[in-house]
């Protein structure tokens, strides 16, 4: 998606006690800054952050880190959380806000730290060139990493708009030894309803375009030594 430039939105999230620029700090301490032990769900490339928000302020038993690149995106986000955690009088305590290009994803933890149990990744770019592919949120390479630091069993709540991506996107997910939780073509129409809808969601259904929604479980990989 594409932003204008926003002056405020540097200025804004320096001061922001829930944002960082410098993740790779808190590798190894998530749990000190949040304060608490709670379970940690990542939504990458989260955008203006009208998914966390209200994903994070409508569950405070787990903690939630929203992951972006783009200053404009991160400081409409801060201001959608908070927007959010003021109109059920809280402080926004179990969400953080981060920049960092997603390939760069490792620094933030530290290798088998197996602290987040859920990965969201909402309508990402689909990146349609055979070159491009790798670049995918979902492909094999990415996953790969993702497995670092997802606790064994831990999920990954994946939506798009694209059949092209869902499919490959699945094939991805078998080749990274995970497994199928739950699949729909049609998620308003399935009749599921643990999942937020997005902006981006909430434009394609107007458009008569379903979302394609699928978790995956991760599991050994195949050949790998178990105890």
């Amino acid at each position: 998606m594409r932003i204008r430039r926003k002056p405020w939105a540097r200025p804004e999230l320096e001061a922001c006690p829930f944002y960082t620029e410098h993740p790779a700090e808190y590798a190894g301490r998530w749990n000190e800054w949040f304060g608490n032990g709670k379970p940690i769900r990542v939504e990458l490339g989260c955008g203006k952050g009208g998914f966390i928000s209200q994903q994070a302020v409508n569950d405070p038993d787990n903690n939630y880190i929203g992951v972006d690149l783009i200053d404009a995106m991160l400081g409409l986000a801060k201001r959608n959380v908070e927007r959010a955690y003021a109109e059920v009088g809280r402080e926004p305590d179990n969400v953080r806000l981060v920049t960092l290009d997603i390939e760069r994803l490792f620094l933030m933890f530290r290798e088998g730290e197996d602290v987040i149990d859920r990965i969201y990744i909402n309508f990402c770019n689909p990146w349609p060139r055979p070159k491009q592919h790798k670049k995918r949120l979902t492909h094999t390479r990415q996953l790969m990493t993702y497995r670092r630091f997802l606790k064994p069993g831990g999920e990954i709540w994946f939506k798009t708009d694209s059949d092209m991506l869902f499919d490959a996107s699945l094939r991805y997910f078998a080749e990274a030894g995970f497994t199928q939780v739950y699949l729909t073509r049609d998620l308003h129409a399935s009749g599921f309803t643990g999942s937020i809808p997005t902006e981006h969601e909430r434009m394609f259904t107007e458009e008569g375009i379903p979302t394609k929604f699928v978790i995956m479980r991760r599991d050994e990989l195949p050949g790998a030594e178990t105890e």
